[in-house]
């Protein structure tokens, strides 16, 4: 199968880079699947979007991201987000609670955090 090389990077650290055959972003157009030879192209990422990564050895790497840019090259994608974290490390009980918070951004940021934990809001 082929691949591609990705590159997953928030304002504040890389979170995830290597092989993957497939990756899925949310941007202000819709939904992207993009796979290796895909025609180049740059998406805006949406607030409270899910990046799903299927990596060369079939892993699914998620993370919740928080807007920024998707850019794909002939060589491979990089997604630059504002703010980022990955299914693995996120608080559910405190994205759980922050679902009834006052401020709409931080209500889609906890919606975010659950889909990409697997925790449907």
């Amino acid at each position: 199968m082929a691949e591609m090389s990705v590159e997953l990077v928030a304002v504040e650290r890389r979170l995830w880079s290597g092989t993957a055959t497939f990756v899925v972003a949310q941007t202000t157009e819709g939904e992207i699947g993009i796979m290796a030879g895909h025609e180049p192209v740059l998406g805006q990422l949406v607030e409270g979007g899910v990046v799903k990564v299927t990596t060369t050895d079939g892993e699914m790497v998620c993370a919740a991201v928080h807007g920024g840019f998707l850019s794909v090259t002939g060589t491979g994608v990089s997604i630059l987000a504002e703010s980022a974290e990955l299914s693995d490390e996120i608080d559910v009980d405190a994205a759980k609670a922050a679902l009834n918070a006052d401020d709409e951004t931080e209500r889609t940021r906890a919606t975010a955090q659950l889909r990409a934990a697997g925790k449907s809001a």
